[in-house]
């Protein structure tokens, strides 16, 4: 081995503290992300989100310094690049469809993020990581409440109808007294079932107060 050689493998050399301080902070900074859409309980939570961010980070490390010994002919961001690809199948794997409604968005978009918070814990770039967590969860949580105060007032009235039931319940009767139902959406949750109605119509205090009136009825949600 030349002289000339050895320079270039010390230099390109990561020291093992190093190492484990820039995995943990990737981590770390993942997990932040990871507690708030945990905290919201979304499909990726903290453990999903500080894998994506940890496994981001060891690539970009693998990729700048672990094939160090081939010299200059291995391009480290060629595994960088595949990352970003490869982030793309766990964030679709997010996205759900649910009648109406597509729920996931948000998620997928964050593991997005995360991955690249990772790479730049990985590169060493620790204020652009620790700044792009910072601003994802403003996005998150103040951003958030923030647009739906301000456009709330902007929205025009939804037709649409939230109900309520116990357990088991049949949504047959549900329909029944609902006239002029578009689409209907049905979510399971533990002890009872969340039915949206799409309506043709904006519903009024009448339909409201004869959906009250039925035993399976817990409550009944709708905007004028």
């Amino acid at each position: 081995m030349s002289l000339s050689t050895s320079a270039v493998l010390a230099s390109a050399a990561l020291g093992d503290w190093d190492t484990v301080a820039r995995l943990a902070i990737a981590a770390g900074l993942g997990a932040a992300v990871g507690l708030e859409r945990e905290l919201r309980e979304r499909e990726a939570g903290v453990r999903t989100h500080l894998l994506v961010a940890l496994g981001a980070c060891l690539f970009t490390l693998t990729g700048e310094y672990g094939f160090s010994g081939f010299g200059s002919k291995v391009d480290p961001s060629r595994v960088a690049a595949q990352v970003v690809t490869g982030i793309g199948f766990l964030g679709a794997g997010a996205i759900i469809r649910e009648g109406i409604s597509v729920r996931g968005l948000t998620t997928a978009a964050s593991l997005w993020i995360v991955a690249a918070i990772g790479m730049a814990a990985g590169a060493g770039y620790y204020w652009p990581a620790v700044a792009g967590t910072l601003l994802t969860l403003l996005a998150l949580w103040p951003l958030r409440t923030l647009a739906w105060v301000v456009l709330e007032r902007f929205r025009p009235p939804e037709k649409r109808l939230v109900v309520e039931l116990r357990a088991a319940s049949s949504v047959g009767r549900l329909l029944e007294v609902v006239p002029g139902v578009r689409q209907v959406e049905v979510e399971e949750e533990r002890d009872r079932r969340v039915v949206t109605l799409e309506l043709t119509r904006q519903a009024d205090e009448e339909l409201v107060a004869r959906l009250t009136d039925l035993d399976d009825v817990i409550a009944v949600r709708w905007r004028r």
